[in-house]
């Protein structure tokens, strides 16, 4: 369901493009686009649902859908009851999953042991294989696909050149503990803008007040939250110098452009979800109540974003 999850979904569908004739995903409107941009997958199958919801009827008819086409096994990432349908009503006749909730009946290969697995990516490509084993290190890398012709075309709607560009992303849908906050992204846009850097701003309509505040104290910056598709984020963050972004969705895509990712973490750790691009870097404050994972800072004070100044991210995007 999360943008940053499918990101990292990408690592198992290469495994799995080694060893099947055709590797297709089914995924929300919110996630589908990421799975388009990946080169090993023949077919991507849209579900007409939100994040949380059951949509039984949806999920059956989707089901059904997908019958015709005749699938041979099935990978259920998510670890909810109600993404397990959607397979089942497809009469899939082996379909793979962590155990979740439970789950029984609707997996034939329900796994256990997940604690095994720190990282999220480890998770995913264990299911390729029976034994739960892993791929050899280095493990494979999500790479999304650029769309050159959407790309030229959004570069020309919003007036922008391929001179260096800082993608500045200041959402993240986890909640108040993922996002530095944005006092600090607009000193940092500011440092940037007067180093000779373009400074674009990226999110959803959600994230339009953060990056309208940005814009206000740095009226040179290119304001484009609310107005691209994720297609077109994909393709403009291809283009960019530098990324800073919070522990988020477009921290992953940025990664899987080959583009140098600066990553500032709060209250979720690097240990689970880091990002996995080479380029990558990770800004984090070494505080004994980090990380706790809680949407709201259980302490009420947000040291581990708030004490991170923009001088230190800066550093990392020209050093």
């Amino acid at each position: 369901a999360w943008v940053g999850d499918m990101v990292m979904a990408h690592t198992l569908v290469q495994l799995l493009a080694r060893r099947h004739n055709e590797v297709h995903i089914a995924a929300p409107h919110a996630s589908a686009p990421v799975a388009e941009r990946m080169t090993e997958v023949a077919g991507v199958h849209w579900l007409n649902m939100q994040h949380g919801q059951v949509a039984l009827t949806e999920r059956w008819h989707t089901g059904r859908r997908l019958r015709s086409l005749g699938f041979s096994i099935a990978y259920v990432l998510p670890n909810s009851w109600k993404s397990a349908l959607t397979p089942l009503f497809a009469g899939i006749p082996h379909r793979v999953g962590w155990q979740g909730e439970s789950r029984y009946g609707l997996l034939t290969d329900r796994r256990t042991g997940v604690d095994s697995y720190p990282l999220m990516v480890e998770r995913y490509m264990a299911l390729a294989h029976p034994d739960g084993e892993l791929p050899q290190v280095p493990y494979p890398t999500p790479q999304l696909s650029v769309d050159p012709h959407n790309l030229e075309a959004q570069l020309e709607r919003f007036h922008l050149s391929k001179g260096p560009a800082v993608g500045i992303c200041p959402g993240a849908e986890f909640g108040p503990t993922k996002q530095w906050p944005v006092a600090h992204y607009a000193e940092l846009a500011s440092q940037c803008q007067k180093s000779g850097r373009q400074v674009w701003l990226f999110g959803t309509a959600g994230d339009k007040a953060k990056c309208d505040e940005i814009a206000l104290k740095v009226p040179e910056a290119f304001n484009l939250a609310g107005q691209t598709t994720l297609y077109d984020a994909i393709d403009l963050l291809s283009t960019c110098e530098s990324i800073v972004c919070n522990d988020s969705g477009l921290m992953h895509v940025g990664c899987a452009l080959g583009v140098k990712t600066v990553a500032v973490f709060g209250s979720t750790s690097p240990q689970f979800t880091p990002p996995l691009g080479q380029l990558s870097e990770v800004v984090e404050m070494a505080l004994q109540c980090r990380p706790c994972f809680q949407r709201q800072c259980p302490l009420g004070h947000t040291r581990c974003l708030t004490e991170i100044v923009p001088d230190r991210v800066f550093e990392r995007i020209v050093g």
